[in-house]
């Protein structure tokens, strides 16, 4: 198997998997629990939060685990909401964001927000401008991501922070798929709040973090006890948290040699993709993740490139992770320009740091057989 796919997800680093079997094996302590196994587990979360901090510039008192990134998303939208509804009810986004994002925005505009989407060019790029005049006295947060999932654009976050910060706004950013990944600093950034998640780092599923800058209103969603600094109830998920701390420590020491090796296999990948012809690189050219080739074939449906894939071992996919299976166009490629049939047409690649060139020409050339046959039969190619 070949898989191209780890924009859903990645597989569990070696090391890791040690750190959390060792952990299973000795550790199963309530870290709030007042006695000598709750502090042994204690003492694994807090390290475990210092990793994660790391990972991103932050101090370990201002990371709130929680079950990943779509939580995380959550808990900074909605709880800032709740936390600043006294000042206003005004929040500006960005037409390409996640669904977790979208959806939790659709929640609060039921609830009496006014949410202000703002457009972004034919590469995915938010202007800094837009935002700062959606920016209005009733505004109490911005939330533009980080880089999006789809197409892989990285976003002027710095600028934008520096708008948010001038106005007096709370700052939000998705940075699910680009923690870990590409550095992300959070003072250079000038974020008050970073969503993120283990498993696109080489940890493990069903564990994130939330950042939250010290000082920042922010209301909990969950009630119950006094766990992570009073702001997530609920005994945390160790053996997860174990493994995302280590994950975490991982990426950061092995970050730059892990983008060199996969904007290598991208390029390599770009550059033999081109001779398929009728094809669309979506995304910025250069303003981009190192790993995440987004195309969209003409005269083909992406669901069914996928199965042929598949059939020969190759795991790709057609859009986000968390709206396959739609049948609805993906709002990101519209909003960049795309028409329907471009974006049934659709593959995301992603590559990881085990894939080598040779799974990149195995790929490449399993690509041009599929689509190859699957024109054959269309109606279409042939007839423009």
């Amino acid at each position: 198997m070949i898989y191209l796919d780890t924009i859903s997800g990645t597989p569990l680093h070696p090391e890791v998997k040690v750190a959390m079997v060792r952990y299973l094996d000795n550790g199963f302590g309530n870290p709030i629990s007042q006695h000598r196994v709750g502090d042994e587990a204690l003492e694994a979360l807090e390290r475990a939060r210092e990793e994660t901090a790391n990972l991103i510039n932050a101090r370990k008192t201002e990371i709130i685990f929680t079950s990943g990134g779509t939580e995380s998303i959550n808990h900074a939208v909605k709880g800032v909401a709740l936390a600043m509804r006294e000042k206003g009810r005004h929040i500006v986004t960005s037409n390409i964001e996640h669904q977790s994002v979208q959806r939790s925005l659709r929640t609060l505009t039921g609830m009496g927000y006014r949410v202000t989407s703002v457009p972004v060019d034919q590469y995915g790029l938010v202007d800094p401008q837009d935002v700062e005049k959606a920016i209005t006295g009733e505004t109490i947060l911005v939330s533009i991501m980080h880089a999006n999932n789809e197409i892989g654009t990285v976003e002027p976050i710095e600028e934008i922070g520096r708008i948010a910060r001038r106005k007096g706004v709370i700052f939000h950013t998705d940075a699910v798929v680009s923690a870990g990944v590409i550095p992300v600093d959070v003072e250079e950034f000038g974020v008050d709040l970073l969503s993120m998640a283990a498993n696109q780092f080489y940890g493990p599923s069903g564990v994130g973090a939330l950042y939250v800058r010290t000082g920042t209103k922010i209301a909990p969603l969950l009630d119950g006890g006094i766990q992570e600094n009073g702001l997530r109830a609920g005994t945390q998920n160790m053996i997860g948290i174990v493994g995302m701390g280590k994950a975490a420590e991982l990426a950061a020491r092995e970050m730059q040699g892990r983008m060199e090796h996969l904007r290598h296999l991208r390029k390599t990948f770009i550059d033999r993709i081109v001779e398929i012809g009728d094809l669309l690189l979506n995304g910025h050219p250069t303003k981009c993740l190192p790993h995440l080739v987004s195309c969209s074939v003409q005269y083909v449906e992406g669901e069914s490139m996928v199965l042929m894939l598949d059939e020969e071992g190759i795991c790709v996919s057609t859009r986000s992770a968390c709206a396959s299976g739609s049948l609805r166009a993906s709002h990101v490629l519209t909003s960049i320009g795309r028409d329907y049939a471009s974006t049934q047409g659709t593959l995301i690649f992603s590559f990881g740091i085990d894939n080598t060139v040779d799974d990149v020409d195995t790929a490449v050339a399993a690509f041009k057989r599929s689509v190859d046959f699957l024109r054959s039969m269309s109606p279409l190619y042939g007839k423009k």
